[in-house]
């Protein structure tokens, strides 16, 4: 069965506690308020991240970390909106070469089909016809959880919808849209010349401009417009209090007034694409430069599949 059923759903899948408030908060407040159900997967409990917040660094919260990384993600997911949060239960593996990496109990260790199926359940079970996932291009930060995220997110969105593929995950049900999330160096730019504007000290650094000029930047298909909702970005990144300092100017140098006009827009890639034909569905994968012409730009993930909800719900 392909994604179209009376109600809408956006899944979302993430690698570490936070990295759903970083990364699309103020798309899934609006879809929220729009009465779209949103769901997290969310791959990892975070164990093994840096505390990153001088006031929390303690030893109590170095023993609790995982603990208190699940309630900081509650908290910063209630703010956010999201109506379903599901762990798909799996340790932190932090980075290439550490400790946590070797763990077999972390995420990047898990054999591929194991947790492709754990995925595959939650999207059977939830129905949803957009998925977000990451993308192939994380040379600017290739941490192995999130470079996992794409591997399974790519081969559940083919899996789900296939009776054959882990058929006792549920009731096949084939997604739509599959996009991934984008690091745009745009917005960061734009943000460092703000603060030059300002006549305030910019966290971007020569270091940090350099490291901008050796990105591949991913193509961008979509933008949605989160204008009114650059609250709940900042409100569930300080939810997240091991990992936000609050006194960061990366985060909150600027005034809020400020920042929330700064690239007001989640950005996106269209990756794949699923239809209906004759022979059952067939999964295209999008070429980005065929929708380079602005008339072609996307401003909603549920472009084209809107309609046809619609149309089902008034039959």
């Amino acid at each position: 069965m392909i994604g179209v059923p009376e109600s809408l759903c956006l899944l979302t899948v993430h690698a570490h506690p936070d990295d759903e408030s970083s990364k699309g908060a103020g798309t899934i407040a609006r879809y929220r308020q729009e009465g779209i159900h949103t769901v997290l997967v969310c791959c990892t409990g975070g164990e093994a991240g840096e505390i990153l917040n001088p006031a929390m660094d303690t030893p109590e919260v170095r023993e609790h970390l995982h603990e208190i990384r699940l309630e900081e993600l509650a908290q910063a997911t209630a703010v956010i909106g999201y109506d379903e949060v599901v762990m798909l239960g799996y340790r932190d593996s932090g980075m290439a070469g550490t400790e946590s990496n070797a763990n077999p109990d972390s995420f990047a260790q898990a054999p591929l089909d194991e947790a492709v199926g754990r995925l595959v359940e939650i999207v059977r079970r939830t129905r949803p016809q957009v998925m977000v996932i990451y993308g192939d291009e994380q040379s600017g930060y290739p941490h192995p959880d999130h470079l996992r995220v794409h591997d399974i997110g790519i081969v559940a969105f083919r899996a789900a919808g296939d009776p054959g593929r882990f058929p006792d995950a549920g009731e096949p049900w084939q997604p739509t849209k599959l996009y991934y999330t984008t690091f745009s160096v745009a917005r960061f730019r734009e943000i460092h010349l703000k603060f030059i504007e300002l006549g305030l000290e910019s966290p971007f650094d020569v270091t940090w401009r350099e490291r901008w000029e050796g990105m591949t930047e991913a193509p961008i298909t979509t933008q949605v417009d989160v204008s009114a909702f650059g609250h709940v970005r900042r409100e569930a990144l300080l939810a997240h209090a091991t990992q936000v300092d609050p006194t960061s100017r990366f985060w909150f140098g600027l005034p809020p007034e400020v920042m929330d006009g700064i690239h007001p827009r989640d950005d996106y890639q269209l990756a794949l694409v699923a239809s209906v034909t004759g022979d059952g569905v067939s999964i295209t994968e999008v070429d980005p430069d065929t929708m380079k012409e602005p008339a072609l730009q996307e401003s909603d993930l549920f472009a084209g599949i809107r309609a046809a909800s619609d149309a089902s719900a008034a039959t």
